[in-house]
Formats: structure tokens, sequence, C-alpha cells
């Protein structure tokens, strides 16, 4: 759980980071072909490349291809259509994802683990529903997909890593995630970039470089770490914990006006999720 914490708080600035500095501004291929870049260099010095079991790094390689290329490809565009809080509001149906992804690959079904994610989508809903206006489709459906392919991405990981015991550390050989990202990411940009919207300024750099770094290369790190820690229910409802977070940080930094009643409702909900979760867990051991 405290991995999971700490990524929460670290992809909340990113969500506002984006939003503020380069959404509109730098290329969205290019932005997200630096942060893979970046990650990729942190871990290359580690990678192991032989000894270890082929499934589970040709997995890590189709789970980066969908948890950061497919994923953030789709969720940098969304940035172009619609607004910071139009994106935390459209990607509150990732517990559901999670969570049916997991039981599909376990070959099982959780029902506490899928009322839990309802649960914890209904308080992101609470926080963030409102009236929406204009031409946001596009930008639903391809948050709908960013949705997808991130939730599909870490419940792979999750189930090769429980499949696929190695005495390996995790950083050994998590480069070939970053790696299978490339093999998107860095295609996208030379078909799809713009080399005329290429960061101009050293803000701009500098947040890539730290969404690189942080964001990117220890968020995702930690997620994974993370996730083999806790059930599937929790990782689900941890999931929507960045909507309330991102608009902490949207409200604390930048001071947009935010509902705080409906702020503290939804996030109540959302944590109550964790315990309906954790209840339903304990009911079905002593069953």
């Amino acid at each position: 759980m405290p991995y999971l914490l700490a990524v929460t708080v670290l992809w909340a600035f990113s969500f506002s980071l984006i939003g503020e500095y380069l959404a509109g501004r730098v290329d969205s291929d290019f932005a997200v072909l630096a942060r893979v870049a970046v990650a990729a260099l942190v871990f290359l010095p580690f990678t192991l490349w032989r000894g270890l079991p082929r499934r589970l790094l040709a997995g890590f390689w189709l789970a980066g291809a969908l948890q950061f290329g497919v994923t953030y490809l789709c969720l940098y565009r969304s940035f172009q259509v619609l607004t910071v809080p139009e994106v935390l509001l459209f990607t509150v149906l990732t517990p559901i994802y999670v969570t049916l992804l997991d039981d599909a690959l376990a070959r099982r079904f959780s029902p506490w683990a899928l009322v839990a994610a309802l649960v914890a989508v209904g308080g992101g809903v609470v926080i963030r529903f409102e009236r929406l206006e204009g031409e946001y489709l596009i930008g639903f459906l391809l948050l709908q997909l960013a949705n997808l392919t991130f939730a599909a991405g870490q419940v792979l990981c999750r189930q090769l890593l429980m499949r696929y015991p190695t005495e390996q550390p995790l950083h050994r050989f998590f480069g070939h995630f970053f790696l299978g990202a490339m093999v998107l990411v860095l295609p996208s940009f030379l078909l799809f970039g713009n080399s005329d919207k290429l960061p101009s300024t050293a803000l701009q750099w500098g947040i890539l470089l730290w969404m690189g770094l942080f964001a990117t290369a220890l968020g995702l790190f930690w997620w994974v770490k993370g996730s083999v820690k806790v059930d599937a229910g929790t990782l689900a409802v941890m999931n929507e914990l960045h909507v309330p977070a991102g608009l902490v940080v949207n409200l604390l930094i930048w001071n947009r006006d935010a509902d705080i009643p409906r702020l503290a409702l939804g996030g109540a909900i959302i944590l109550a999720s964790l315990w309906l979760n954790r209840l339903g867990r304990r009911r079905l051991a002593t069953a």
C-alpha cells in the first residue's frame, strides 16, 4: 500500500503539469517519447538479458507497450480536446477494468472486488460529475482506451510476477517494460510527431525530465512492485485515488475553484470502498 500511495501523489502532480505546461505547447508524441526514453535509460544499466523466463520478459514488453505506450499516447492526445478536470472525470472507470481483467486472467470472479471498484467509481463520479458541453466524445473514447490499456498493463505485470517468481529483483528486468513501450512511442513520434512543437523552454524540458525520472521510472516501478503486495480489489480502488489527489493538487498549487464538500464526500466514498473490499476478503476467508 505505501508504494501505491506514493505513486498516487506523484501522478496527481503529473495531470496538472501536463495540462498547465505541456498540453498544446509541446508535441504529445515527443512528450511521451521523452518520458519513456528517460525511464529506459534509468533501468538499462541494471537490465538482465538472459537467465529469466521468456514468458516473463515477453509479458513485460507487452505490458509496457500497453500500460505506457498506448495509454500515454491516448492520454496526451486527450488533453488537446479536454480540460484537466474532464480528463480526471473520464478516467474514473479504470478500477472496473482492473477488477474484470484480473479476474479474467486468473479465471475467477470476485464479486466483492467488483462491488468495491463500483463504489470507488461512484466516489470519483461524485467528485467530478458536472454537465458536459462541447465536443468531448473523442476525448472520452481516447481515455477509455487509455484506461483499458493502463489496467491491462498493470494486471498483466501483477499476474506475471505471481506466476513466474524469480530470484532476481524487479529492477534487474524492469527495463524491458520501457523497451516494450518504446516499440510504440518511437514510431508514433516519427510518423505523427510535430518537430515544430518540441520543448522550447527550460521549464518544459525540466518538467519532461522530472516526469521521466519520477512519475514514469520510479512511479511505474513502485506501482508494479506495490501491485503484488495487495489484492486485486485494493489495486482497483487505488486506481481511483488519483481523482481527488489530482484535484487537491490543482486547488493548492493553481488555486482553481473546487467544490470542497463534493471532494470530501467523494474521497470518503473511495476510502470506504477500501474498507468494503477488506470486509469482503475477511468474509470469504471465514466462509
